[in-house]
């Protein structure tokens, strides 16, 4: 890889753009942030807090590993130094509290708050269109050029909240009443194609704003080498500067020539509860909440955006389809989602079994109401192009989830404690995305692989419509046991098993919508809400905390060492194609088929012996052998298991400041080390994770529906070592004034 890596940097060095490093170059991280507090006692019965935060904080960052299909770094994927970013957060964050005491029965807390959060980015590239190359397999090798978010990427958020709280305590009731107000205002500045795009000049011509990557080196150097093509990649590189001076110049209007997206949204809450001291065993809660979804102006703003000469092109009479009905239906960019009353009941107890605090029985059950992530309403701002639609469900409704729980807590006479949870939620209200662009599948595959597949002719609309929706089909089971002690000699110990069974129809890893759909593993329709293992979480997970602390010199001294270690299997992923085989136009969504070694004879592969080293692949995969002549599952695979060790040192200096003082001053130095392991054995402390999820890349033929497949016979070996910080050890030093 090394000698493409340094064809490539040369090559287009020659042509007037720079990569950068392929290794040896750092990543930094700064942060500056602090807090002032001003507590002002105006009388016995109210108190008044003010509050200001800020941060200055900066990181720099390889570019987005899943934008534009499957990009690193990783085992199987480098990327130039340039094409990664700086991220930039600013934050000034303002609250008052009030807390007033109307009498023995009566209180009220009033919170109001105002935050301003400016994020942006400082792209590491000079303006050059996006470039990726990929290995002849269909997935993604080599990636240069422009990081594709950071092009004049900024946010502007500000937050509006405030929120009252009034408690009235009667015999053995304790009431809440309160209300909650808050109101988000976004300014999204979002330039994906701005510098455009170019792929293989001799086979897809001369052309803009398109995202297909060059299908091996050998191509895109032989490009780089012609006369002809080497002029159009220089036209391509010559276009993003001109792109960036153009739009750079541009000083009329609050956009100032870049995409502008604006929304305002918020939430309305009203809520009630009882907290109800049954007896003096037994307290029981209940309560209910409401809440209703604002979108102020939004409706206004999608159509200013539409209006802009840089916005979108809209046809609001065009048909799409919705899978549920198989109607066809317009989508209209200005409507938003519903804003209806989101009602959320709860009911929960908790059982001092023996009256002594030695057992414990908890629990409850109830509907939990979520706020939808904005970014989402944001791309039915920025997306109401045609070409790229975006948009949500009318019918939508914001993330609900009814969540039973069970605890038990256990105190022995040798101070042992012992707790057991378990915990089920269910969607009510889950997230899916489809395409409305797309009809029931109605071709079949032809070969081993013998899929649905989408026919161009019957099964496509003209344009895509990415559209989140609903789902109730989600669930999570969590359980988990803990057992600690607190020693008599100052030692802490605590040990602790955690359990998950997460299932979903969407595991969303993408702030786009459209991304969220081409992104989820599918087979058959790919709008079906198809439940199967989430992504997300660790199946299985020990921890263990351990902590010792001695105090010597007549108190004056203190030392603590402290432990903490991790056991888990998680890291679910699944195998697919690098190649789009059944036609919904996603190159990264496709569960691959698993073949027999007798079915591998019959398939057609690209190059000689690609075959049998795909069969050798597959026998040396625990998860792919024992699934031969079946698909792969979404999710359906496990990482191996993982496992670290973090240490703590601790060093107190207690002290007075006069002799006439009661007060103890400290001065603490504290050494942090986590991954100890690795920073004593470079072996040790390792995560493994899949070399690659598209381990085989696919072509149809659209005449035939024959595929043909091409397998990279140097990938002979499931997972390889992670080489982000996870796989690294670090360490912290700090030094405090307690005063």
């Amino acid at each position: 890889m090394e000698t493409d890596l340094i064809n490539v940097s040369n090559a287009l060095a020659s042509l007037g753009y720079n990569t950068g490093a392929y290794q040896g170059f750092s990543h930094n991280s700064n942060s500056k942030k602090g807090i002032v507090k001003l507590d002002w006692n105006i009388d016995d019965n109210n108190k008044l807090a003010v509050i200001y935060n800020f941060l200055d904080a900066s990181k720099d960052k390889p570019a987005h590993p899943t934008a534009l299909g499957f990009r690193g770094p990783n085992a199987s994927i480098l990327q130039f130094e340039k094409s990664g970013y700086q991220i930039n957060n600013e934050l000034d964050s303002f609250l008052v509290e009030l807390n007033s005491k109307f009498s023995e029965t009566v209180s009220n807390k009033l919170q109001a708050g105002y935050t301003h959060f400016n994020d942006y980015r400082n792209p590491f590239s000079s303006p050059a269109p996006i470039i990726n190359i990929q290995d002849g397999a269909g997935s993604n090798y080599i990636i240069a050029g422009h990081e594709p978010f950071s092009i004049h990427n900024t946010l502007d958020q500000k937050v509006f909240q405030i929120t009252d709280n009034l408690n009235y305590t009667v015999g053995n009731h304790s009431f809440t009443f309160g209300a909650s107000f808050e109101k988000f205002q976004f300014k999204n500045s979002f330039n994906l194609t701005a510098y455009e795009n170019f792929g293989t000049f001799g086979t897809l011509g001369n052309y803009y704003g398109t995202f297909s990557p060059y299908p091996n080196v050998t191509s895109f150097l032989a490009d780089a080498s012609a006369p002809l093509a080497a002029s159009f990649i220089k036209q391509n590189l010559v276009y993003a500067q001109n792109q960036f001076n153009s739009l750079n110049s541009f000083e009329v209007g609050e956009d100032k020539g870049w995409k502008l997206a604006e929304l305002n949204v918020g939430q309305l809450a009203f809520y009630a509860q009882d907290d109800w001291s049954v007896n003096d065993n037994f307290k029981l809660s209940f309560g209910l909440r409401a809440d209703k979804p604002l979108y102020f102006n939004t409706a206004d703003l999608i159509q200013k955006y539409i209006d802009t000469d840089n916005g979108a092109t809209r046809n609001n009479a065009t048909q799409y389809y919705d899978p549920e009905t198989g109607n066809q239906v317009p989508l209209i960019s200005t409507k938003l989602p519903s804003d209806k009353l989101l009602w959320s009941p709860r009911l929960g107890f908790n059982w001092d079994v023996n009256g002594n605090k030695t057992t414990q029985l908890r629990g409850g059950t109830g509907i939990f109401t979520g706020r939808i992530p904005f970014v989402w309403l944001g791309n039915q701002v920025s997306g109401a192009d045609d070409g790229f639609f975006q948009i949500m469900d009318p019918d939508y409704k914001w993330p609900q989830v009814w969540r039973t729980s069970l605890g038990f807590d256990h105190k022995f006479e040798s101070n042992y404690i012992v707790t057991v949870d378990m915990s089920y939620n269910k969607d009510l209200n889950g997230v899916h995305v489809q395409n409305w662009g797309l009809k029931t599948p109605s071709g079949t595959l032809v070969g081993v692989d013998n899929r649905l597949i989408y026919d161009n002719a019957t099964d496509k609309q003209s344009n895509n419509a990415y559209v989140m929706t609903n789902s109730d089909k989600g669930s999570a089971f969590n359980s988990s046991i803990k057992l600690q002690k607190n020693f008599d000699n100052g030692l802490f110990a605590s040990l602790a098993y955690n359990y998950l069974k997460s299932k979903d129809v969407n595991s969303i890893e993408a702030e786009i919508t459209g991304d969220a759909f081409a992104f989820n593993p599918a087979l058959g329709n790919v709008n079906n809400a198809v439940l199967s293992d989430s992504k997300y979480g660790d199946t299985h997970r020990f921890i263990g905390v351990a902590s010792k602390k001695w105090k010597y010199g007549n108190d004056k001294w203190a030392t603590t060492v402290s432990t903490f270690f991790e056991y888990a299997q998680g890291g679910r992923f699944n195998y697919i194609y690098g190649g789009d085989i059944n036609g919904d136009g996603s190159g990264t969504n496709d569960l691959i088929y698993i073949p027999t070694s007798t079915e591998i004879g019959a398939m057609a592969f690209s190059g000689v012996g690609q075959g049998a080293a795909f069969d050798a692949f597959i026998s040396q995969d625990d998860y792919l052998n024992e699934r031969r002549g079946q698909y792969a599952e979404r999710y359906g695979a496990l990482s191996p298991w993982r496992g670290k060790w973090d240490f703590k040192f601790m060093q107190d200096y207690n002290f007075k400041v006069s002799s006439a003082s009661t007060k103890t001053n400290t001065i603490q130095f504290s050494i942090d080390v986590l991954n100890l392991g690795n920073l004593i054995n470079s072996d040790w402390g390792l995560v493994q994770v899949p070399t690659s999820v598209q381990p085989i890349g696919v072509s149809v033929d659209q005449t035939t529906k024959i595929p043909t497949y091409t397998f990279n016979g140097t990938q002979t070996k499931t997972f390889n070592y992670d080489a982000s910080l996870l796989s690294r050890w670090q360490a912290q030093f700090g030094v405090r004034y307690i005063f």
